[in-house]
Parts: C-alpha cells; sequence; structure tokens
C-alpha cells in the first residue's frame, strides 16, 4: 500500500471531518493542529492528525472555545473545568427555553376542553420559537408596498446588500413584522461598557450570562471593548423571541468577528432566531455557511430581495461576494453612507 495514500489534502480531509478548510487553517493557527507539509509546501493530514482534529470537531460542537479546547487536549483538569461549567450554563440555558416553550403549550391544551381557542399571535409565537413561522408583510421605500415572505426561518439568517440597497429598511420591517421582535441599532455603541453593566446589575442572571459569554470571546480571541459588551447585552437580553441586529460587525475587528460569529452557529436549536446585517466577509464567510443559515440579498437596483444560496453559480452569489468585505475595509469606510441626489 502506498504511504502517501494515508495522507489527505486539506479539502479531503475537511470533507471528512464536515469542517471547511478555513477551519482547519484556524486550527492550525491556534496550534491545535500541526499538519505535514509536502516538498511544495502542500499540509498534508495524516490519520493522526485526522482523529486529533476529529477531537476539536467534537469538543467544537460541544460549545467549546478554542482556548478552552486547546486546555482539554493538553489534560488541564482546571481548563477542562472551566470548559464543563460553560458548557453546563449553555445547557441549563437552553433547558430553560424549552421547558417555558412546553408549558406554553401545555396551557394552552388545558384551555381547549373549556372552548378557549388560542389565539393566532399565541401560535404564531410558538411556531417562532420552533423557527418554522411563516410571515409575508408589504415591504417598505425603495420597494413600493411589494410583499415578501419570510419562510423556514434559521436560527442564523445574514441581511446583505450594497450602500443604498434599503437593507435596513427591510430589516426593521422585518423586525415589526414578527412577533414580538426586536432591532437592535446602531445606538447600542453610543454608550459605555462601563454605563451598560449599571443597566443590568440589577438583573444578575443577565450580568452572569453576559460575562460568560464575553469571557468566551475573549478566550477566542476577541478584545474587550465598548462595542463588543455593548453588542453581548444586547444579545443576551430576554425577552424578544426573534432578535435583528443591524451591522453586526460594526466597532469590532475581525478576530472579534469571527469569536462573535463563531459564538452565534453554536448555540441550540432552542435559542431565538438572529437576522444580522452586515457586509463583513468575516461574518458572512460564504465557504463556511452550514445548513442552519440563510442569506438574504437586497440588490443594488433596489429589485425584490432574494434568498441566495451559498454556491458559486447560484443565483445572485457573485452579488454577495461583491458586497462583502475583509474586516480592515469595512473598517476604513466605517462612517460612509450613501447618499441619493435630489432630482433636478
Amino acid at each position: 500500500m502506498n504511504a502517501s495514500a494515508q495522507f489527505l489534502m486539506p479539502s479531503e480531509a475537511a470533507k471528512r471531518l464536515g469542517v471547511s478548510t478555513k477551519a482547519l487553517r484556524l486550527y492550525e493557527q491556534h496550534g491545535l493542529i500541526i499538519p505535514l507539509r509536502s516538498a511544495a509546501g502542500w499540509r498534508a493530514y495524516g490519520p493522526d492528525d485526522m482523529s486529533r482534529a476529529a477531537e476539536i470537531v467534537a469538543l467544537r460542537a460541544l460549545g467549546f472555545s478554542l482556548a478552552q479546547v486547546a486546555r482539554v487536549l493538553k489534560s488541564d483538569p482546571e481548563g477542562l473545568g472551566q470548559a464543563l461549567a460553560a458548557h453546563e450554563a449553555t445547557l441549563e440555558s437552553q433547558m430553560r427555553q424549552l421547558a417555558g416553550t412546553l408549558e406554553k403549550i401545555r396551557g394552552l391544551l388545558r384551555q381547549l376542553p373549556g372552548g378557549r381557542v388560542p389565539t393566532a399571535g399565541e401560535l404564531t409565537e410558538l411556531l417562532a420559537s420552533a423557527g418554522e413561522l411563516v410571515v409575508t408583510f408589504d415591504l417598505p421605500w425603495p420597494w413600493g408596498g411589494e410583499q415578501f415572505e419570510l419562510r423556514h426561518i434559521r436560527p442564523l439568517t445574514c441581511i446583505i446588500g450594497p450602500l443604498g440597497s434599503g437593507k435596513t429598511r427591510f430589516a426593521k420591517r422585518l423586525a415589526e413584522a414578527l412577533p414580538k421582535a426586536a432591532f437592535l441599532g446602531l445606538e447600542r455603541l453610543a454608550k459605555s461598557g462601563t454605563e451598560l453593566r449599571r443597566q443590568v446589575g440589577a438583573d444578575p442572571l443577565l450580568g452572569s450570562r453576559i460575562d460568560q459569554t464575553l469571557a468566551w470571546l475573549v478566550e477566542d480571541g476577541a478584545d474587550m471593548t465598548d462595542a463588543l459588551i455593548a453588542l453581548v447585552a444586547g444579545l443576551e437580553a430576554e425577552g424578544p423571541t426573534v432578535l435583528v441586529v443591524d451591522m453586526i460587525e460594526q466597532g469590532l475587528k475581525e478576530a472579534a468577528q469571527q469569536a462573535v460569529i463563531a459564538h452565534l452557529r453554536r448555540r441550540g436549536p432552542g435559542e431565538r432566531p438572529l437576522f444580522l446585517i452586515t457586509r463583513s466577509s468575516a461574518i458572512l464567510d460564504l465557504e463556511t455557511v452550514g445548513a442552519k443559515e440563510t442569506i438574504i440579498l437586497c440588490p443594488a437596483n433596489h429589485s425584490y430581495p432574494v434568498y441566495v444560496q451559498p454556491y458559486p453559480g447560484s443565483p445572485g452569489y457573485e452579488a454577495v461576494a461583491t458586497c462583502l468585505a475583509s474586516p480592515e475595509v469595512r473598517a476604513r469606510t466605517d462612517g460612509v453612507v450613501a447618499w441619493r441626489p435630489e432630482a433636478v
């Protein structure tokens, strides 16, 4: 048997592991795996590398940060304890949310024999929590009242479009149409981290969730900034069953953006759906979009918003790719807005 047959190229290794080649490079950057190099400099993954990578993938699926994965692989008991405690807290949060939904269903069932029929709002709220809600609503300007059908709501939906495409208006209208949805706008950046912490101080559970999430993100490479604290505070706040976030990358460096999207992708099935307005390639990496994610494009010519599949050649794919920019470019264009000249 040819020994070289035991070694896999990055694309084949990624396919067998069920991850992207970028994920493999990220593991390598954090020192979690060190593949061999051919004479030409190509990476090659042998049996030991694949076994190690499979362990990393499994731990990441459990919700462990890359720093926690490193401690577990080093058999660090303290690090393992912290990682398991964080995973326990995540599972408990999911259980509370599922228990709440189950209790609502039981309450509606108890009322049926007495002739009390659930309202449409009560039923749609349950469907929204299960990701099965379908909503049709009138689009705002510049679409002039056309209808849009939001279907098959998945845990993560990215809304993208060039400057002046109307994506923010679309997202705000979406937040108005969905039951118990909220819009987390850029005004979140106006408050300092100290102010935000003081506001949540009256709610110990909320403060604990925010601290746990921030610790997780920092371990994965994010800088502790006011913008990050403001974002996490909005994401962790209770109340809305759906959250629409305006320019989620605003004020965050690349490492923070990567940590945030990795965290959001590992949320449990009971978590509320999130709609993220973005133009950052770190948030919407077309090579790593999963089956539980959706892309909605607002075209530059104000034609109808469309669903786009993350595959080259699919309708709208090139337009989405054109809208995306690296975090460095996004930072340089911070504050740039679309301008429509007055009619002469």
